[in-house]
């Protein structure tokens, strides 16, 4: 009896090796070959070449489905089993385009000169490149990558003698400015002096008029005891003003600088971009100079969130202006203007930064100016 048992343990126990090799394969114990088939509802099927992804997958185990070429804007880079493309990337703008997206890779980008971000960092936005100070000198140039690279210079003068050397320099300067204008001051009062006593004659009168709510006439009247008096004639009619001046000099010509008729709300002139978005962006350095007082009040000019703009508080002056403008940038998209930045910082009344901003994007043939007018004289 021990024996038909023991028999009957090893049949079953082959029955269960057999079953082990041989059984039937679900869905997870079937293996594909990882670099060239993919698996789709417990069969592998052969993957579609890079640029390419399956329409249709395949019926049948080691056979290929149906693959299509990727759509413009997508790609694949590599053998995939992918329903659809990927899409390309789009270069952010403070980077510019190294290689285009293809069917088959993606779009490269780098900083754009001026700017570096570290490769093994996420470059959300490109630094500014740093500059060496006065006693330092290059030792690596910027580049898209990496930062300028710094060291002190080694020279053969002192810190102290540079700086004696400096402020000596400073002080000449200084005192041949001065001296150059009292000479200026004292030839123009003597020049001054001169004409005085070539007009003012025994018996001449001369007339100047000056601008008030209440126009009236000066008169100087040189006497010949050597007296000068001055005599306001107001002027109630044209008529009594006539009969008086045929006793009186022409009148002097008013100053440029007197000149009523001079307007102080020159309108501000429209700037058009050469290279549309691209000369946008490049001028974002320029708000650098933005006093640093005004920079929340511009960027609520600018209708970007009070969460997003104390989001990068924790960046440097330069790159938090860089930030929050590209941001405002994607934001308008294709209304983004830069006569739109330089209203705002009219409205804050920063008119000598917004046309220091207008010289340097012209200046630096970003920008031309469509119209310049000074009103009617």
């Amino acid at each position: 009896m021990s024996t038909k048992v023991l028999w009957a343990s090893l049949a079953v126990l082959q029955l269960v090796v057999a079953y082990a090799r041989h059984g039937v394969k679900t869905g997870r114990s079937v293996s594909c070959k990882e670099d060239m088939e993919y698996l789709h509802n417990g069969i592998c099927c052969v993957k579609c070449e890079a640029g390419q992804y399956v329409q249709t997958p395949c019926t049948e185990t080691g056979k290929k489905g149906t693959c299509e070429e990727c759509d413009y804007g997508t790609f694949t880079e590599h053998a995939n089993g992918l329903k659809q493309c990927i899409k390309c990337t789009q270069c952010p703008p403070d980077q510019e385009i190294v290689r285009r997206c293809s069917h088959t890779q993606d779009t490269l980008c780098q900083c754009k000169p001026g700017r570096y971000c570290h490769p093994d960092e996420a470059c959300e936005i490109c630094k500014k490149c740093s500059r060496c100070n006065s006693d330092e000198e290059v030792v690596k140039n910027c580049t898209s990558t990496s930062n300028t690279e710094c060291k002190k210079r080694q020279g053969k003068s002192s810190p102290d003698a540079d700086t004696a050397l400096t402020a000596g320099l400073t002080l000449f300067f200084v005192v041949l400015f001065l001296g150059l204008v009292i000479f200026i001051f004292i030839f123009w009062k003597k020049k001054w002096r001169t004409a005085d006593s070539n007009s003012f004659k025994p018996g001449y009168i001369s007339v100047s008029k000056t601008h008030s709510t209440n126009p009236s006439t000066y008169v100087n009247i040189y006497k010949p005891q050597g007296k000068e008096e001055t005599i306001n004639l107001c002027e109630s009619n044209p008529s009594s003003a006539s009969s008086s001046q045929h006793n009186l000099t022409d009148p002097a010509e008013m100053l440029p600088w007197e000149d009523p008729n001079i307007r102080e709300d020159v309108p501000f002139p429209t700037l058009i971009p050469k290279n549309g978005v691209e000369s946008l962006t490049a001028c974002f350095e320029f708000f650098e100079e933005l006093n640093v007082d005004f920079h929340n009040r511009f960027f609520r000019k600018l209708s970007i969130e009070d969460n997003k703009i104390r989001s990068k508080d924790h960046h440097s002056h330069e790159d938090r202006i860089h930030y929050l403008l590209a941001y405002w940038v994607e934001k308008k998209g294709k209304e983004a203007s830069l006569n739109d930045l330089l209203r705002a910082l009219l409205d804050l009344n920063q008119r000598r930064t917004a046309e220091t901003i207008m010289d340097n994007a012209v200046k630096k043939g970003y920008y031309e100016l469509e119209s310049f007018s000074l009103g009617d004289d």
